[in-house]
């Protein structure tokens, strides 16, 4: 059996004082997939990674972004978009560090996001697999639906929204790319992360009041349901809980919306097609010791692979 998951952490520091490291410790995963990350090297917390070995592609923005990929054991390949990463067996406590040792061509749109702290994916050592860790853009709205006042962001005329759409473009072209080239090599492939979208009305408790949110917008939706299909890349969660109501895996801070489940689900295990058929369970660790980790809840699944 091959537990892995994934969480958004939303600052590792933050996180660990929560009671992540003990999360880590105890929940025996095999693989575990980090967003949000948001710290430098050198601010690093003792045994930031647990007993893991890690790669850490820290992005070029202090204290924002940052994607990772712990395993049990040293990963076989490490590729990036061109980004330096992080890459460091248990014990080790060096901090420098080093350009991706395989890389791939990068889609046309992707080269601005290179240095983001956006994604890296591994392949495993135990199995034929090849992980990935993803933070999508959150993005925002159109200008058309931006009204001053109704709005915790200051108007931007669309900005933000037309970065999350071209990256969009651009990640699925990459997506089909990476899918491809792990199936060629013999390894089945799993992308997972924050996706930053909300693919039905199942994933977000109050859907009626999101049409016009960011995140559940009708172009984004369509986009996640354009990288999903039986031959290409499969929701695991969703497969394993068709008809369910999320299981939601984000919640704002504000008001009441955790203790009511007023959430959303935005993180993902995509996994092509003959692994999503091993997953046997999947479930969303909603706290840890009855405290949250962060705005965001580890989604573990479970591969009989």
């Amino acid at each position: 059996m091959l537990r892995i998951a994934t969480v958004n952490v939303n600052g590792i520091r933050a996180a660990h004082r929560r009671g992540f490291g003990d999360w880590l410790a105890t929940r025996d995963c095999d693989v575990v997939a980090l967003q949000e990350v948001r710290i430098p090297l050198d601010k690093l917390p003792e045994g930031a990674f647990g007993d893991y070995h890690v790669v850490y592609e820290p992005g070029q923005f202090a204290g924002r972004n940052g994607v990772a990929v712990l395993t049990r054991a040293p990963p076989v390949a490490v590729r990036t978009w061109d980004a330096e990463v992080l890459v460091r067996a248990v014990g080790e406590d060096h901090l420098h560090t080093e350009p991706a040792p395989d890389r791939v061509p990068l889609a046309r749109g992707l080269g601005r996001h290179a240095h983001e702290g956006r994604y890296v994916e591994v392949d495993l050592a135990e199995v034929p697999l090849t992980v990935a860790s993803l933070y999508l853009p959150k993005g925002g709205l159109p200008a058309h639906l931006q009204k001053p006042g109704r709005m915790r962001e200051a108007p931007d005329g669309g900005v933000r929204y037309e970065r999350k759409m071209r990256f969009m473009a651009a990640f699925a072209r990459q997506l089909a790319r990476t899918r491809r080239a792990a199936l060629a090599g013999g390894r089945e492939f799993l992308l997972m992360g924050d996706l930053n979208v909300a693919h039905t009305e199942l994933d977000v408790a109050r859907w009626r009041q999101s049409k016009q949110s960011e995140g559940f917008l009708p172009e984004e939706r369509e986009w996640l349901g354009a990288q999903l299909s039986a031959r290409t890349l499969v929701d695991v969660v969703r497969r394993l809980h068709p008809e369910a109501e999320g299981p939601y895996s984000w919640w704002s801070w504000l008001g009441q919306a955790y203790a009511r489940d007023a959430g959303w689900r935005i993180d993902y295990h995509l996994a092509t097609p003959a692994l999503a058929k091993t997953a046997v369970s999947a479930v969303v660790d909603r706290e840890h010791h009855g405290v949250r980790l962060s705005d965001h809840s580890p989604v573990v699944v479970d591969y009989d692979f």
